[in-house]
């Protein structure tokens, strides 16, 4: 019995995608926007849920890097794979603003800073590695999971405005990585989806391609927003580069809401296109964590675009959506859990692979 307990963990790890982080970024979201809407409590205990799943996941990632990092290398080179890495640091900042919006300001600190370290080693190996590693074109490759590359960036900065009220000594550097992550975030943003229009207009697509991970070109705009709300709301002494960019950073947060709205009705329908006519079945998978995160995104972006423009119209879509974010989240939890329960050999919560 042990022995087969140990085989089936070992299979698990094996198996381990680099974007295994995606149940924390989703646990994370939903926890912030109960936070936001009043419910402490709840917010809490699935800030705790986020925390335990983390340092579980960078025990099995470990684990993994270090018995098979044959396996580890051969997941870099691969762009269909590879660009799931940055889930970890999209995951380690999420879990950080929980964590600090419920008084936690130092171990936010330090996810902070290990994100910002991982972040710059995987912004410059994975697309080199997606580019000139793998033995096919990249370009087939391509689809919504790319975005993570946004979300990660952008979650730096969100993390960052977060921390600079809290640790004030350090608001002017806190403010200015904030600016650099957001600023990286939204520039690659357009290269991202100059890349997916390439992909979607030049290769043979099917129903099949169009998977969950599109959901993430949403969920890019939404936490893009997030991050530049947040800057805006800093004082403007924060940092010279707060000041020179807040006016800007204002206009294309509305901008960018407006659109991420816009692309909710067009991902539905994509759905339905999959799953309706051309019947795909609708079971769970892990991609399905990559739905709720934008959703929970979305509905945080609201809130604090809100706050920081005073728009009431956002605050209270935002609001209102915090609660399609935790129904998406108790649906896939669920399924999830009577999977692995039937001994079906799906990965640990992660996007797309």
């Amino acid at each position: 019995m042990a022995g087969r307990l140990r085989a089936r963990l070992g299979g698990y790890l094996r198996a381990l995608p680099l974007g295994s982080y995606g149940f924390v970024m989703a646990t994370g979201i939903v926890a912030v926007g109960l936070h936001h809407i009043g419910l402490g409590a709840v917010s809490w205990t699935m800030t705790a849920v986020a925390a335990v799943a983390y340092v579980l996941l960078v025990v099995a990632n470990a684990t993994r890097l270090l018995r098979w990092p044959r396996l580890v290398a051969l997941d870099l080179r691969n762009p269909g794979r590879s660009f799931g890495s940055f889930t970890f640091i999209a995951g380690t900042n999420v879990l950080g603003v929980a964590l600090a919006e419920h008084g936690h300001g130092l171990p936010a600190l330090i996810l902070l800073i290990v994100s910002v370290v991982a972040g710059v080693a995987l912004g410059y190996v994975v697309p080199w590695l997606a580019v000139l590693g793998g033995p096919t074109p990249p370009l087939k490759h391509v689809d919504g999971s790319w975005f993570v590359w946004v979300v990660a960036a952008q979650s730096i900065a969100v993390l960052a405005t977060t921390l600079a009220p809290v640790f004030p000594e350090w608001a002017r550097g806190l403010s200015t990585i904030a600016v650099l992550g957001w600023s990286s975030g939204t520039v690659l943003y357009f290269v991202v989806a100059a890349l997916v229009v390439v992909r979607l207009a030049s290769q043979p697509v099917g129903p099949a391609d169009m998977n969950q991970s599109y959901w993430v070109t949403m969920g890019a705009m939404a936490i893009t927003v997030v991050g530049g709300s947040q800057i805006v709301s800093l004082p403007p002494e924060s940092s010279p580069m707060v000041t020179a960019t807040q006016g800007l950073i204002a206009g294309v947060g509305v901008i960018m809401w407006s659109f991420a709205s816009a692309l909710i009705p067009a991902l539905l329908a994509i759905g339905y296109w999959r799953h309706i006519v051309h019947r795909i079945p609708l079971h769970y998978s892990t991609a399905q964590w990559s739905m709720v995160f934008p959703l929970g995104m979305y509905a945080v972006a609201g809130i604090q675009l809100g706050e920081a423009d005073s728009l009431p119209l956002t605050a209270t879509v935002g609001g209102a959506w915090v609660w399609v974010g935790v129904l998406a989240w108790s649906l896939t939890l669920g399924t999830m859990v009577v999977s692995l329960s039937k001994g079906r050999r799906n990965q640990l919560p992660a996007l797309p692979r």
